[in-house]
């Protein structure tokens, strides 16, 4: 899904994407609060990760103005505080969950998983289309029980189709959200498409993968 990361400690910004591309994640990063504010309003993010001590305009305040403007976007706060009143204070403007640096990265990827499942009610721990299932916390995909493994980017892509079943995204959405670019070559969607329907659909004689002609592709919500 598609996280924007406010740091701007430039270094741990780099590290940070990195290694959440490398689990699957689009990343955009933001190096002072007001950058990070205008992306958060204009951006169609699933998660923001927000360091408190930011130049030009404080995490807090961020965080503040968006929860007045009422874009409820998860937000996890990073901070070199760790008393428990500057906690207090993230969480009572709206943040959903804070961690303190130096904080361990494999909980840091579980936090925002755990963001993500709960997200407004609107994300289920286990996303299934029919008898197919993604897990996103375990990184395991089934059909009818049995396991299909996939690459980070394969990964990335049924993910993105199975949160948005039955409808049609289009090249450059699934772009954006999976490749974090507008710049990469659109064959390359048709490409992962290919690799996918080898995995999810053929060796079950299935058809959940669809394209529609014009327009992009649909992943059917019976699984095909």
């Amino acid at each position: 899904m598609r996280v924007l990361v406010v740091e701007d400690e430039r270094r741990m910004a780099a590290a940070l994407q990195r290694g959440l591309q490398a689990e699957g994640f689009a990343v955009d990063l933001a190096h002072d609060g007001e950058e990070g504010l205008y992306a958060a309003r204009h951006g169609d993010y699933d998660v923001v990760v927000l360091d408190i001590m930011l130049p030009r305009l404080s995490g807090y305040n961020v965080c503040k103005q968006l929860r007045a403007e009422e874009n409820w976007v998860p937000i996890l706060m990073l901070s070199a505080k760790d008393g428990e009143y500057d906690m207090a204070d993230g969480l009572d403007l709206g943040a959903d969950d804070y961690l303190t640096k130096p904080f361990s990265y494999v909980v840091l990827v579980a936090r925002l998983r755990a963001l993500l499942r709960r997200d407004s009610g609107r994300r289920p721990s286990v996303l299934a289309a029919g008898d197919l299932s993604l897990d996103p916390a375990r990184r395991r995909v089934e059909r009818g029980g049995s396991a299909i493994e996939l690459t980070p980017r394969e990964f990335a892509l049924l993910e993105y189709l199975i949160r948005r079943r039955d409808e049609v995204v289009s090249k450059s959405e699934i772009l954006e959200h999976v490749w974090d670019t507008f710049d990469t070559d659109p064959n390359v969607v048709e490409v992962y498409v290919g690799y996918l329907r080898r995995k999810i659909d053929a060796p079950f004689g299935r058809n959940a993968l669809q394209t529609v002609r014009g327009a992009g592709y649909r992943l059917a919500g019976d699984g095909g």
